[in-house]
């Protein structure tokens, strides 16, 4: 399945729910983010986020539903599909979107952001998230031709503080721009209300990972509130 703008605009108002685990869980396994992400899609998810070549593989085999797909490398500075090689993977691995670095830092390979997505697009069938950490990231991103920009690295490049839960100023000022391409909400969405809220921010679409798909944070917090 091709991703088409027209079929991209299927996910407008929907949940996308980010299926990931870190090195060293036990969730840190492909054929479990599979199932993790069948068992989102069961209860509602419009499209999954998923990390790594063998976990986009698998995920592709178990939903139907769109798969952003990513390759994280690395754990500082521009490490989110970090250059083209890696995009490229991702997007034969099967991701039908291909989310990747959309800031405007210089990336590991001495691309622009705007040649990387040009070469993605020419090479693939994919299209193009940027992960962005500021109004200005989300302005080039789209002025570099991205299909979709997100708010995934809003407080974490240092442009913006790290809002306690998701940064509705940011996703207000970006909705109000009006870039013409789907604005996804994604960072720190910990509760029904607030993915509610980051729709009414203008939002196209939200992103939820940790409060769904992390058991261990998820008990953390409970374990935390009973102290």
């Amino acid at each position: 399945m091709i991703l088409t703008s027209e079929a991209l605009e299927s996910l407008r108002g929907q949940l996308i729910v980010s299926c990931q685990a870190y090195p060293g869980e036990p969730m840190r396994d492909p054929r479990t983010t599979g199932q993790v992400a069948a068992s989102a899609v069961t209860g509602g998810a419009a499209a999954v986020r998923v990390q790594g070549l063998s976990d986009v593989q698998h995920t592709r085999s178990a939903v139907e539903v769109p798969v952003i797909g990513l390759w994280k490398d690395g754990h500082d500075g521009v490490f989110i599909t970090p250059t083209l090689r890696h995009a490229l993977a991702v997007a034969n691995a099967g991701a039908h979107v291909v989310a990747i670095d959309g800031t405007r830092r210089s990336r590991p390979d001495g691309l622009t952001l705007a040649q990387t997505v040009a070469a993605i697009h020419a090479e693939s069938h994919a299209l193009v998230m940027a992960d962005c950490g500021s109004f200005d990231d989300a302005a080039a991103a789209v002025h570099a031709g991205a299909d979709l920009v997100g708010t995934t690295l809003s407080g974490y490049t240092g442009e913006r503080p790290k809002t306690s839960g998701p940064d509705l100023d940011l996703l207000g000022r970006i909705a109000a721009a009006d870039f013409g391409v789907p604005l996804i909400a994604e960072g720190r969405i910990h509760t029904p209300a607030q993915a509610r809220q980051a729709l009414d921010a203008g939002a196209f679409a939200v992103v939820v990972g940790t409060a769904i798909t992390h058991p261990a944070t998820i008990t953390g917090w409970f374990a935390e509130a009973l102290k």
